[in-house]
């Protein structure tokens, strides 16, 4: 493993069911790997133009302003209604029922579903779809590495071989003997 925490951006949108996949992979590796993992949610219609989660991505954004120590679970929680249960993630209550089951309490989440359609969240969510498009996205998910002082943007759920090259660590399949160990 590397001495200091290198840093890993990681652009997503729950709509994307690849960026899922990278997600579970870089939540399982950040210790591993020593890496700094920075979540980005980002709006995949910003970059193709046509998709259906812009209020889940709102409430996303508003999170990691108000309760980034939640962003992980409320995004794994969007990911598993919309693509493990075939379940609704626009409408207000589901986004509220998603929050409540990742571990956030319905008053903390209403809180936060208010904000979403403030100008405030609406150009942070804009302002990091476009930082995902300076770095050259075509899609989501992409995962930007800053390792020594260099900047290497992955496209796509199944470049993590090559990410930890870059990194200089090992890949050990996208379920860790550590994590395994855990599950």
């Amino acid at each position: 493993m590397g001495s200091a925490p290198r840093t890993l951006e990681f652009f997503y949108d729950v709509l994307s069911p690849y960026s899922w996949l990278s997600f579970e992979i870089l939540c399982r590796y950040k210790n591993i790997w020593n890496v700094h993992l920075q979540l980005r949610p980002s709006l995949i219609a910003g970059i193709m133009k046509d998709s259906g989660s812009l209020s889940a991505m709102r409430f996303l954004t508003a999170m990691k302003s108000e309760h980034p120590e939640m962003l992980e679970k409320a995004s794994r929680e969007l990911w598993m209604r919309v693509w493990s249960r075939d379940e609704d993630i626009t409408e207000p209550q589901s986004i509220l029922a998603a929050a409540e089951k990742a571990g956030m309490s319905i008053e903390q989440a209403r809180r936060i579903l208010e904000k979403t359609s403030t100008p405030q969240v609406k150009n942070q969510l804009k302002e990091t779809t476009e930082a995902a498009c300076k770095y050259g996205a075509f899609g989501l998910p992409i995962t930007v590495a800053h390792v020594d002082g260099q900047t290497h943007m992955l496209f796509g759920s199944d470049r993590m071989e090559l990410l930890a090259y870059l990194l200089g660590e090992k890949w050990m399949g996208p379920v860790p003997p550590v994590v395994e160990s855990r599950l």
